[in-house]
């Protein structure tokens, strides 16, 4: 328990990410969900792999106005679409 620990404060969620364990672990929690149609695993798992998604193409831009401003634009747009797919399926497709 301790390795756990210690693996999951010594990392950023980037590295973390990249990991091939964790990448073996989130496939392994998708399959079971999807066998098991557990509808709020799924979509927790296309929040978090969304979000980490938009997080990586909006966060590399310059110094430069128009890029910090087209960053936020794309993270917002971004954001809202997994908000609107995430409320479609939660509240109104049951």
């Amino acid at each position: 328990m301790d390795q756990i620990i210690d693996f999951l404060t010594s990392k950023s969620l980037a590295e973390m990410a990249a990991d091939p364990r964790v990448l073996f672990g989130t496939v392994v929690v998708f399959v079971l969900a999807v066998l098991f149609r557990w509808k709020y695993v799924l979509l927790f798992m296309f929040a978090i792999g969304a979000t980490m998604t938009v997080l990586r193409y909006t966060g590399g831009g310059g110094t430069s106005e128009t890029i910090v401003d087209r960053n936020m634009i794309l993270f917002i747009g971004g954001t809202i679409v997994i908000a609107i797919v995430l409320i479609y399926f939660v509240f109104i497709r049951d």
